[in-house]
């Protein structure tokens, strides 16, 4: 809900930051900046080792910046500062969200599931604007090699594994089924567009930069295509499109992301129906590996569950077992047994069963705000930003549960790493037109 996180590339008057060439804090302060760095730049191997670990992470990032700025006595102005972020309209528009969310569990009949569900959102978000409010915005290019250096070696680490076995992990007795890796991957997949671009364009980017983003590149796609999320395919594919697109045609590109969104949250509650009626026997055939029937099956039974709560759903979290659910008797048999799935397999189809159109109404207008506050953005700088947006709307469709922490702490990250190129961006223009002053 910052405006690092939520808009980076804002055009509107911020708050006052410390100056780009600011010397970073000494001693404990500066330790606990490198450990909150060293969290951030980690964030994939670990993904891969524990797969549902990004919150913690983030989380632990968080408290390592609180402790710097505490240090280094900056935390009232970070308080002021934050409370001037938390008024902008795209933080209200969400709070409102999160709001609603919260008296929606009072017709929930899971509200304690809902409640932890909706810590493990809040802890992510919150985590994620504490991060980017204070980590030091000034991030120096060996913290992007580092980060560019993690991405290709967790791409490495998954390509072992899905060719040489996980033998590792059934001595550990952990859990080895080759979808462990879909959530690693797609946190590969978000972290891979502020990676390549920080390397290849951001300042200070040469020539070692540059073969270090093509290396985290090959790595990262050749894990993602050998690994056994459809979704992660999708949106490296829906990532490439968008990013050349943006560059030719930014203003189309972004016009397009933004009908794309609207469109699949409208046509949510209708499309199991659609794809059921559109889809030829032969798209399942050669998707099977994906579970597509499955899919439209599970999308079958929410959307037939929403016509029986439309406006205010049946509650946050409640998609866990909506089978058990008093309002699920309104489901036609033979679709209520895949009420029970855990999620409906398309984020856009749960805000809908969960919030109804309430929550609908306020995910769209923070989703048009913020899509809206890039229109500014050169075709160098919006490409990159934009590719993530499309191919996280792409995983959504098809992927994992709405409010997963890991999730929300992955996107979280991607757009605190965005950020820090952003601001060496603004401190380089600063700096050379210092310079330029100063000659003349």
């Amino acid at each position: 809900m910052s405006r690092s996180i939520l808009s980076p590339t804002s055009q509107e008057p911020a708050p006052q930051e410390p100056a780009a060439n600011e010397a970073v804090p000494a001693g404990h302060a500066a330790l606990a900046l490198n450990i909150a760095s060293a969290l951030l730049i980690m964030l994939p191997p670990v993904m891969w080792a524990a797969n549902r670990s990004a919150p913690l992470l983030l989380s632990l990032a968080a408290l390592a910046v609180l402790a710097a700025e505490a240090l280094a006595g900056r935390l009232p102005a970070r308080l002021k500062q934050a409370r001037a972020l938390l008024v902008q309209p795209l933080a209200l528009v969400l709070l409102g969200f999160l709001g609603w969310a919260l008296v929606t569990l009072l017709w929930s009949h899971l509200p304690r599931t809902g409640l932890a569900m909706y810590g493990e959102l809040v802890l992510s978000l919150a985590s994620g604007f504490v991060v980017a409010l204070c980590w030091p915005q000034t991030a120096p290019a060996r913290a992007r090699r580092a980060l560019g250096w993690s991405l290709a070696l967790t791409g490495i680490l998954v390509l072992g594994e899905l060719r040489l076995g996980p033998g590792l992990r059934d001595a550990l007795g952990l859990r080895s089924q080759l979808f462990i890796f879909n959530r690693p991957l797609l946190t590969c997949l978000l972290l891979l567009a502020p990676a390549v671009y920080g390397l290849w364009a951001g300042p200070g980017a040469g020539r070692g930069g540059r073969a270090l983003a093509g290396l985290a590149a090959v790595f990262v796609t050749a894990a993602i295509m050998a690994g056994e999320s459809g979704a992660a395919k999708l949106g490296l594919m829906l990532m490439a499109a968008t990013w050349l697109v943006a560059l030719a045609l930014p203003r189309l590109a972004l016009a397009g992301v933004a009908l794309a969104f609207v469109a699949m949250m409208a046509v949510a509650p209708v499309l199991g129906p659609l794809a059921d009626r559109i889809l030829p026997v032969g798209v399942y055939e050669q998707l099977a590996r994906a579970h597509a029937r499955d899919r439209v099956d599970i999308w079958l039974s929410f959307g037939e569950a929403i016509r029986a709560r439309p406006l205010t759903g049946f509650g946050f979290g409640t998609s866990a077992a909506l089978r058990t659910h008093p309002a699920a008797a309104a489901v036609s048999e033979p679709h209520r047994l895949l009420l029970d799935v855990g999620h409906p397999h398309n984020a856009f189809l749960q805000v809908w069963v969960e919030t109804g159109l309430t929550g609908v109404l306020l995910i769209c207008a923070a989703g048009l705000v913020f899509l809206g506050r890039l229109r500014h953005m050169p075709a160098r700088v919006l490409s990159p930003r934009l590719a993530v947006v499309a191919a996280a709307l792409g995983v959504a469709s098809v992927g994992h549960g709405a409010w997963q922490g890991w999730w929300i702490a992955a996107l979280g990250a991607t757009a605190i790493w965005f950020m820090s190129i952003r601001q060496n961006d603004a401190g380089r223009n600063d700096a050379s037109r210092n310079d330029t002053e100063t000659s003349r």
